[in-house]
């Protein structure tokens, strides 16, 4: 029988290394490639500018490669369990296909849709393509436990063997008895929305650094693996936080968005670190996938894992709630020019190098605030491109030194470490330049330098910029008391948390809710269901 299918675009914007759209293109006679703007998301998060942007881009991308099969590319707006069940009957759907997704919200949407797709007598074919591995195979692997450490992890993989190589991408042979489709009106009723309709203002986003799209993620993946010498001497550690330039591949965008396979990027490395020196995890490339692994592991089997209560793996401390250092530190206004340098770039350009963001996540969190990874989690969820729900918690677990990572008193400086490559603070001059004129010795603490130097670099701090809302030398001593004390409370309610148990939640004041975002996706419907 030739099958009417569905391909359900989500995470996975591309074409290559995509096994559910070729699962889709195999004995089918009719093909619909659809993406669905869930109304859920806007809801349930904010989205900067700069990230719908770069989601436009990439339906957009992958709209031009598909017309490229005589295909297209379906847009629908509304809530996926309201949309299938209409275009099940009016399109005679008898086949569904999608990547599989592991964030919480996710199952439980992709199990709803399972459970129609039977009621419609729809067959449902879901592959793993966004993890190098099945997580749940991999806990499985770890006795139904998550693997808490990174070294844990590699053991588990080493077990496993290589990640399955990526699939090849569809071509014209592959639907060579197969059509799309589409009316006369395809784009007024299935078209890729523009910012306006997604009630953005383009003159708010930031300049155009990382367009959106796979052909884009696969021209950079080239051009990183033409510098072989850079991809085998290639250690995190060693890359700059503070360059005028990025100092590392910034694929993590095209990553997060599919427009680049995880898998494709792990196997072009292997084939240049074949039979030549290289780096080794957790600092090398692979490694860096492989950390990706570890926190889509993670957020796969651990219960309320972008929370600090009912999270088993995380220490419950007692954050203070202060709105106005929040803001001052979101918006980059803190009195130190190395934190706000790094959140002016973060909101201007939607990406940090991740040094960069150990420095402001301890700043906000353990180092000086003293509040919750909860709060800048939801700050790095609207403006970085790249923000993934299960390594954005648990990389604010691990730098706010709740889980994974319990050196606390470890704390980042934030005068030295800017300092140790950028003595002379151009990359504070490119984002602050109310700040560009001042010296050297005075640029990473201008709070320090005289009036009259103030008054000739023409800012006056206190007056032209802000000046530091804590004393980092005073707030991070205490501040490790307070982990200390934590950390003193925790120990028996971790320990029955780990084997499955209650343990008792933190004092944690509620989180006032954020600003609510425009119900966008409920105008201008494009199915009969929405």
């Amino acid at each position: 029988m030739k099958h009417i299918s569905i391909h359900w675009f989500r995470k996975g914007l591309r074409l290559h290394d995509n096994p559910a759209l070729l699962a889709a293109m195999t004995d089918c006679h009719k093909l619909y490639p659809i993406f669905i703007l869930d109304p859920w998301f806007p809801k349930n998060m904010r989205v900067s500018v700069n990230r719908w942007r770069f989601l436009v881009e990439s339906l957009r991308d992958l709209d031009e490669s598909l017309q490229k099969l005589n295909s297209r590319l379906f847009v629908g707006r509304g809530r996926p369990t309201e949309i299938f069940p209409v275009l099940f009957k009016e399109w005679k759907v008898t086949r569904l296909t999608f990547e599989i997704d592991t964030e919480p919200y996710s199952r439980q949407r992709d199990s709803e849709v399972v459970r129609l797709a039977a009621e419609h007598g729809v067959q449902v074919i879901q592959k793993v393509s966004n993890t190098l591995y099945d997580t749940d195979r991999v806990i499985a692997e770890n006795n139904g436990k998550v693997p808490l450490t990174y070294v844990r992890l590699q053991t588990l993989l080493a077990a496993l063997g290589p990640p399955k190589r990526p699939v090849p991408a569809p071509t014209l042979e592959n639907l060579k008895d197969c059509c799309t489709p589409c009316k006369d009106n395809h784009d007024a009723e299935y078209g890729i929305p523009t910012l306006e309709e997604l009630g953005q203002d383009p003159e708010q986003a930031g300049p155009r650094l990382y367009p959106g799209g796979e052909s884009e993620a696969l021209c950079r993946l080239d051009l990183h693996m033409n510098r072989t010498a850079w991809v085998c001497n290639f250690q995190k550690p060693q890359t700059e936080p503070n360059s005028l330039s990025p100092s590392t591949t910034v694929l993590s965008p095209y990553i997060k968005f599919g427009c680049l396979s995880v898998r494709t990027f792990w196997w072009r490395l292997a084939e240049i670190y074949q039979g030549r020196k290289h780096s080794s995890p957790p600092v090398s490339l692979h490694g860096q996938l492989l950390w990706r692994e570890f926190f889509y592991t993670a957020g796969a089997g651990i219960p309320n894992f972008n929370k600090m209560e009912g999270n088993p793996v995380c220490v419950q401390v007692d954050w203070d709630d202060n709105p106005e250092h929040l803001r001052a530190w979101s918006e980059g206004r803190t009195g130190y020019p190395f934190i706000d340098a790094i959140m002016t770039q973060l909101r201007t350009e939607g990406w940090i190098h991740h040094l960069a963001r150990h420095a402001v996540a301890c700043f906000l969190t353990r180092g000086d605030l003293w509040i919750s990874w909860e709060q800048g989690q939801k700050v790095f969820e609207e403006l970085l491109l790249d923000a993934d729900w299960s390594l954005n918690a648990g990389n604010w677990q691990w730098l706010s030194a709740s889980a994974f990572f319990h050196q606390f008193f470890r704390v980042y400086s934030p005068v030295a470490f800017g300092k140790k490559t950028d003595k002379g603070g151009e990359y504070i001059k490119k984002y602050l330049p109310c700040l560009q004129k001042f010296p050297a010795e005075y640029i990473y603490e201008p709070w320090k330098a005289p009036r009259s130097v103030q008054e000739q670099a023409g800012c006056v701090i206190g007056r032209d910029y802000p000046k530091p809302i804590v004393v980092h030398e005073v707030v991070s001593k205490r501040n490790v008391e307070r982990m200390k004390a934590a950390y003193t409370r925790r120990s028996a309610s971790t320990t029955a948390q780990l084997e499955g148990g209650g343990g008792k939640k933190g004092a944690r004041r509620k989180t006032p809710a954020g600003p609510s975002v425009a119900e966008l996706l409920t105008k201008k419907p494009k199915t009969k269901s929405s």
